[in-house]
């Protein structure tokens, strides 16, 4: 027999009663039961039930063991009895009697609880990772990772992609976020930078000759946490296409992320056929270009429904600003002053100066609309607004006024809140779009400046009649994103595969021709050479895990995480650098000034 174990944890039934086993793994937990001594042994597969008997050569030494000790066992396959099946255990119908208990590894008293799932401080959890991952809901979480991952790249070489690795190090890139960077010994003063994703190679890749290209690429970004992502590092499905439109691109990728999401849904329904939903309609309808749309609000404006009304408030703002509009979030169900007051209350907390409302309700048989915004404007305009939104006895409906570009994402939040707590919300469902058309370029206000609103490699609509004839805030790219359930999950669009027009682009947010070819050189010089029309995507595999695994946090995910400060607890990190690492690396430390 096997030194350590026949059999794992989650292998015995039924039918090997009679069998005598050799079993190996940690003990999750001891249970007394008269003298009669009930072990749970688990290993990375399962648990099976070890009894001992005052009777059995094994029972002094099963007195002494403890939880997560690691330990031996020899025994009897026995059926359990009808009334002490579990059902909920793979192994549940069967135990092991113990003829033999090996203890191969003591464990000191426990900083942390291994058996069942209490809320712990997360420093100590990070700390001990190792003994959090032996919990069970966090161990299947990665065991489900690994299996999307293997999920993703069976489905992608089965559509012809070819997995290829580019490098680690590299140079500092124009991706947006700030680069971690890595200093030379060899080249004094120089540093090479770690990628904040593989987008110059994976295009250099199809310049190559290369048609599709795919990898599950680690990128590094050094820029402050945040809830959507983990600090330091992240992983992504990275992939590349040659001779591709961007309809080519949704009709390749969507029955692959389909399939994925399904394959690890549990049963829950995805969507089908994901719609696709321009930018300006998304921020119209939704207040953000990641809406949830399990969540069936839908804001629409109803600025003409005030202009001129008896509410001056928002009367005045639409006649002295030809920009302003008022948008309603209608709320089914909402229809209570209490929920209103809730709202308006919470939009206080969001340093709005409040959040006006109309609610409906039956007066005898009429229906009315109530509160202040109601009284002011009267009730034909109330019927009017309550007949566009299709609101009924009941419901509810928010207001928003201003400039659309500074209210957008309160009125998206709003909205968010609203279908949160009146639980409108469908959460046993991923609901799946594209987000298209988004803007080539954005207004930079700190800089007073425009700047690339999304990806500066994309191409944009209209080519090089766009970027010398349009206004350059109207024109739009090839670019979208993948979205589900709010969760922006990819992004990507088709790329400016030709050097003139790259550096037109360039040249509208204020680089040169010379400033393009010196940071950009090695793709601009590609494509001198002959470059194939090309588009990708990139999927976050750090937000997929998360949401097919129901988690609410990416820690939960993730194997060895930092916490929120960027700090590795487990292993020290970041550390100091010894006097010797810095004078190899041509270094000295300059102490910031208090």
């Amino acid at each position: 027999m096997h030194r350590y174990r026949s059999h794992t944890c989650a292998e015995l039934r039924p039918s090997d009663v009679g069998m005598t086993v050799r079993l190996s793994g940690w003990v999750h937990r001891v249970r007394d039961h008269g003298g009669l001594l009930f072990i749970d042994l688990r290993d990375h597969y399962g648990i099976t039930q070890i009894v001992a008997d005052p009777d059995s050569p094994s029972f002094s030494t099963a007195e002494k063991v403890r939880s997560e000790w690691v330990i031996r066992v020899d025994g009897e396959v026995k059926a359990r009895t009808p009334e002490t099946v579990n059902p909920n255990l793979a192994t549940g119908g069967v135990e092991v009697f113990a003829r033999e208990i090996e203890v191969l590894s003591q464990a000191k008293e426990l900083p942390l609880p291994v058996f069942g799932e209490p809320d712990y401080p997360e420093d100590i959890r990070l700390k001990y990772r190792f003994l959090d991952l032996r919990r069970e809901t966090l161990h299947k979480n990665i065991v489900t990772r690994t299996k999307i991952i293997a999920e993703m790249r069976e489905r992608m070489a089965a559509a012809g992609f070819t997995e290829f690795s580019t490098p680690i190090l590299t140079a500092s890139s124009p991706e947006g976020a700030r680069d971690f960077l890595v200093p030379s010994r060899l080249h004094e003063g120089k540093f090479y930078a770690l990628p904040q994703a593989p987008q110059i190679y994976k295009q250099l890749i199809m310049v190559s000759g290369f048609d599709r290209y795919f990898q599950i690429a680690p990128c590094f970004r050094d820029e402050d946490p945040r809830a959507d992502r983990l600090p330091g590092e992240f992983y992504q499905l990275d992939l590349e296409m040659s001779f591709v439109t961007q309809e080519d691109v949704f009709s390749t990728m969507e029955p692959i992320m389909r399939g994925i999401f399904e394959r690890f849904a549990e049963g829950k329904p995805v969507t089908q056929n994901f719609p696709r939903i321009p930018y300006d309609e998304a921020m119209r309808k939704y207040g953000s270009d990641k809406p949830d749309l399990r969540n069936p609000i839908v804001m629409e404006e109803v600025s003409e429904h005030f202009r001129g009304s008896g509410f001056k408030v928002f009367a005045n703002i639409l006649a002295n600003d030809p920009k302003a509009e008022v948008w309603a979030i209608p709320a089914k169900t909402g229809g209570s002053r209490a929920f209103c007051d809730r709202m308006n209350s919470w939009a206080q907390g969001e340093g709005q100066p409040g959040l006006g409302y109309i609610f409906w309700r039956k007066e005898g048989e009429a229906l009315e609309g109530a509160g202040p915004i109601a009284k002011n404007i009267g009730p034909e305009r109330t019927e009017a607004i309550r007949s566009q939104l299709g609101l009924d006895d009941g419901d509810a409906c928010f207001f928003v006024a201003g400039d659309p570009k500074k209210f957008v994402s309160f009125a998206g939040s709003a909205r968010t809140r609203a279908g949160e707590e009146l639980n409108l919300v469908d959460r046993d469902r991923f609901e799946l779009c594209w987000i298209v058309d988004f803007p080539f370029y954005e207004w930079n206000e700190d800089e007073k400046k425009i700047d690339f609103g999304h990806n500066p490699f994309s191409m944009p609509q209209g080519g090089m009649e766009a970027l010398e004839n349009q206004e350059p805030l109207s024109i739009k790219a090839f670019q979208y994103d993948m979205v589900c359930n709010g969760f922006e999950i990819s992004s990507g669009g088709i790329r400016n595969h030709m050097p003139e027009l790259m550096v037109k682009a360039f040249e509208i947010v204020g680089f040169d021709r010379q400033t393009v070819e010196e940071r950009f050189g090695g793709l601009y010089r590609a494509f001198q050479y002959g470059a194939p029309p090309h588009g990708g995507m990139a999927a976050g595999i750090d937000r997929i895990v998360m949401l097919l695994c129901g988690a609410q946090n990416l820690r939960e995910i993730t194997m060895f995480p930092m916490n929120q400060q960027a700090m590795d607890l487990l292993m020290g990190a970041p550390s100091e650098a010894t006097p010797q690492q810095l004078r190899e690396l041509h270094l000295r430390l300059a102490p910031k000034k208090d």
